[in-house]
């Protein structure tokens, strides 16, 4: 199976795993030239930007470890796109976290990182 397959099978996985945790799915893979947010979604008042992660084995390593300040950089710019085009205010509590999939194992790490 290609990457992209890949990548579109676990977030789709993460979708139904946020959904079972309370959350309201909003819009999955949102992509801007700045990059790409995998999943956006509502949790009680926060608009959540999830980034997924991944993986079958730690062969390639462990899916936190793909998170990294420049991920992060170019995630909260494509949030502010979202907001903008969605015209949700810059004082909506906004939230980014990180759905992380290993095997068959999954952790949501709310607030991950700062906005």
């Amino acid at each position: 199976m290609d990457t992209k397959k890949k990548g579109k099978q676990g977030e789709e996985l993460a979708a139904k795993l946020l959904e079972h945790n309370g959350y309201e799915i909003l819009c999955m893979n949102y992509r801007k030239r700045s990059g790409e947010i995998d999943i956006v979604a509502k949790d009680g008042e926060y608009l959540c930007f999830v980034e997924v992660k991944y993986r079958k084995t730690v062969g390639s390593g462990y899916p936190e470890e793909a998170v990294g300040p420049a991920k992060m950089r170019k995630i909260r710019h494509t949030a502010l796109f979202y907001m903008f085009e969605n015209k949700i205010p810059d004082t909506h509590p906004v939230r980014f976290d990180v759905c992380l999939i290993l095997g068959g194992q999954y952790r949501i790490i709310k607030n991950a990182f700062d906005a």
